[in-house]
């Protein structure tokens, strides 16, 4: 499953619309990173590069005139380097195979680059690149010292972010199927852990049961460190040790999601290591899947980014000072963002060929409103730390969240990860298939 080459086209036809005449754009895809001694990691190219032409390896630079004419400069062709790293496409395999209308072999580059800025009035770029930065001021500079001989560098240098940021914030059809087979992928992965779990495992040890799906299901990669976080571990929003032992009793927080193509998934399931939720994590995890279905129900068309995450916010709230974990008026609790002592992160975020995507999520200084083609999570919460004091013993340790990704569609909220257990009943069913 792949983007086809003429929908790259267009998108950098599109880009170059929306940037001033005499325009060339600028990209690169990134180098490889040394991960220890003469081991690197492996390479994953920059979002915004793959998006405008879908080319994988390390070191290419894609230059983008005008009217969309793209020449891509690649490593080149060299049996005995592909010997030992692999495959390249080199210059005729990426015209023929990514759909740009040039290639060139790197070893040209500085050539290539001083004849195609020659003459143009503006060069775009991602500002945050600071190596391509400096590598386009030389190249502006080694033109500046020519300017008697006929030359004319670049004016200026323009930010392309934020044009090519809202460009990938709507997702095309190609784009929305290949999220959503990622998406399928991993709630496979989720099943066969709430399927496989036992008490006396280690965390890593059930995320090794995430990981053989993936990739047996063809998802080479994660689009992000799994978190598998057994008990009080559920409270640390961003934990990734997952090496405790899981206890009978606890709850079992998976936030895991494979990429496909790049586009990521993520989908945040809890649990119990038994397969019964006892009374306390039984209230709590109802309460949190109420916020969700409440959010949810705000993701539409028309509605404001943040209005999803009010709704979570009012919810939890009501049902925290129902349950005795907050005491006081519901609306001055939110006013003084009381809930924050248990919720404390927003209800979701974009997602695309980043796990936190790109776009802005307000528009002159007000919460943008939700559109077709917008690719975001839904991820309400609860997180009473095991040393809380303040609460009633039964509560402490409790770490839960709910997270779904959802396509916004005209005809209402569409929900990616469809089919993965979450109401208790269904959770607790699935676990009795243990493997």
């Amino acid at each position: 499953m792949s983007i086809r080459p003429q929908t790259y086209q267009e998108r950098r036809r599109r880009l170059m619309a929306s940037l001033p005449e005499n325009t060339v754009a600028v990209f690169r895809t990134g180098s490889l990173c040394t991960r220890n001694n003469d081991c690197d990691y492996e390479f994953r190219p920059d979002s915004s590069f793959f998006y405008l032409c879908g080319f994988g390896e390390p070191d290419a630079l894609l230059f983008i005139q005008a009217d969309g004419h793209a020449t891509l400069g690649v490593l080149p062709k060299d049996p005995e380097r592909e010997l030992w790293d692999g495959f390249r496409h080199g210059v005729e395999g990426a015209k023929a195979t990514f759909g740009v209308d040039e290639a060139f072999e790197l070893t040209e580059v500085d050539e290539r680059a001083l004849t195609l800025l020659d003459g143009v009035e503006n060069v775009a770029l991602l500002m945050h690149d600071k190596g391509l930065r400096e590598q386009l001021w030389q190249w502006r500079d080694q033109l500046y010292r020519q300017k008697r001989q006929g030359k004319l560098p670049p004016d200026n240098f323009l930010d392309a972010t934020d044009t090519l940021h809202e460009m990938r914030l709507i997702k095309d059809e190609e784009e929305i199927a290949i999220m959503e087979a990622a998406a399928q992928i991993s709630v496979k992965a989720h099943e066969q852990a709430m399927r496989s779990v036992r008490p006396g495992q280690k965390e890593y040890q059930l995320e090794a049961e995430l990981n053989y799906v993936f990739m047996q299901q063809g998802a080479r990669h994660l689009a992000y460190n799994n978190i598998v976080a057994t008990g009080a571990n559920a409270c640390v929003l961003h934990y990734i040790s997952n090496d405790a032992t899981i206890a009978d009793g606890d709850l079992i927080l998976i936030d895991a999601g494979c990429e496909l193509g790049c586009y990521a998934s993520d989908i945040t399931r809890t649990f119990p290591a038994n397969g019964k939720f006892s009374e306390p994590q039984a209230a709590l995890y109802q309460l949190v899947l109420d916020a969700q279905y409440a959010s949810i129900e705000k993701m539409r068309v028309g509605e404001p980014y943040e209005a999803f995450h009010n709704a979570a916010i009012e919810t939890l709230t009501a049902g925290l000072v129902r349950l005795g974990l907050l005491q006081g008026d519901v609306a001055e609790l939110i006013e003084n963002k009381a809930y924050r002592e248990f919720y404390m992160h927003n209800t979701g975020h974009w997602l695309g060929l980043d796990v936190h995507d790109c776009g802005r999520y307000k528009e002159n200084s007000q919460s943008r409103t939700l559109q077709p083609g917008m690719v975001l999570t839904v991820e309400p919460g609860l997180y009473v730390a095991a040393d809380n004091e303040r609460v009633d013993p039964k509560w402490r340790g409790i770490g839960i969240r709910i997270e779904d990704d959802i396509l916004i569609r005209e005809d209402g909220p569409y929900v990616l990860t469809h089919g993965l257990a979450k109401e208790i009943d269904d959770i607790e069913a699935l676990m009795s298939q243990h493997n």
